[in-house]
């Protein structure tokens, strides 16, 4: 009887080993896998972390690229302002001042009337060159002021119709009118110069949370939109890279010969 006691007695140790043993084998399991889990998050996490430092210093080198570009611009535009428009406009009052001289014979007064209408062209190319580097009215009187006097321009000039509707984006810092101001100005320049284009519709429109959309759409010739994703051209990486800028998402839609629509999105970042 004894003997079978310690027969039970043992099957029950033995029992309880290899219950305790599987206990350990699981609980030692988990903590492995739960170690290499955490682990895992913690490479990913340090990963994003690397990732996200990257794309933060390839926006401050943009940041400072476009940076750069417009202080070029400034500098450009009080140039053609300072020396070239003021010795013109000195040029064309001399030539006004010998048009009165009454020794000039016939031939001479055609000289110089040629030389003033060379002169006053010159004159209105260098202001309209000044205007497009640097518009003013755009630090006077803000953005929606600036850019329906842009569509005036082309308007008036019969190379572009432009319908459009403009909504006060008061919420966007002078850096940022800027940059919107110039996507605005490299669409256009785009849809006339590569698609010739002869009407378009422009429409920027505030959103909620200090948001905005713009949509260009024109009737040019229109290009395929898979070659352009693995090669840009100059004015489409400034739309790009100015897009990037404004934290906004850009998307095209263009088909050969059917035209071409632009559409920036302010990220919804709630």
């Amino acid at each position: 009887m004894e003997e079978h006691f310690l027969e039970t007695q043992d099957q029950d140790l033995v029992i309880a080993a290899l219950a305790y043993g599987i206990i350990f084998l699981v609980l030692l399991t988990t903590g492995l896998l739960l170690f290499f889990h955490y682990s895992r998050r913690k490479i990913i996490q340090k990963e994003l972390e690397k990732a996200a430092l990257r794309l933060e210093h390839q926006k401050t080198i943009l940041q400072a690229t476009i940076s750069t570009q417009e202080e070029e611009r400034k500098r450009i535009a009080q140039d053609l302002h300072d020396a070239i428009s003021a010795r013109l406009n000195v040029v064309s009052l001399t030539a006004n001042l010998l048009l009165d001289d009454d020794d000039l014979n016939e031939a001479q007064k055609l000289s110089v009337e040629h030389i003033l209408g060379i002169t006053s062209t010159t004159l209105e190319s260098s202001r309209k060159i000044a205007h497009d580097l640097l518009p003013p009215i755009l630090d006077k009187f803000g953005l929606k002021v600036a850019l329906e006097e842009l569509f005036d321009d082309f308007t008036k000039s019969k190379q572009l119709q432009i319908k459009h509707s403009i909504d006060d984006l008061g919420f966007l810092s002078k850096t940022n009118e800027l940059h919107v101001f110039r996507i605005v100005q490299e669409l256009i320049n785009n849809a006339t110069r590569h698609g010739d284009a002869s009407r378009m519709k422009i429409k920027l429109q505030k959103e909620e949370g200090n948001r905005f959309t713009l949509t260009c759409k024109d009737n040019g010739n229109g290009f395929d939109v898979s070659k352009i994703k693995k090669k840009s051209g100059i004015g489409l990486q400034n739309i790009k890279s100015r897009t990037s800028i404004l934290e906004c998402d850009l998307h095209v839609e263009s088909e050969i010969d059917k035209g071409s629509l632009f559409t920036i999105q302010s990220k919804n970042n709630e």
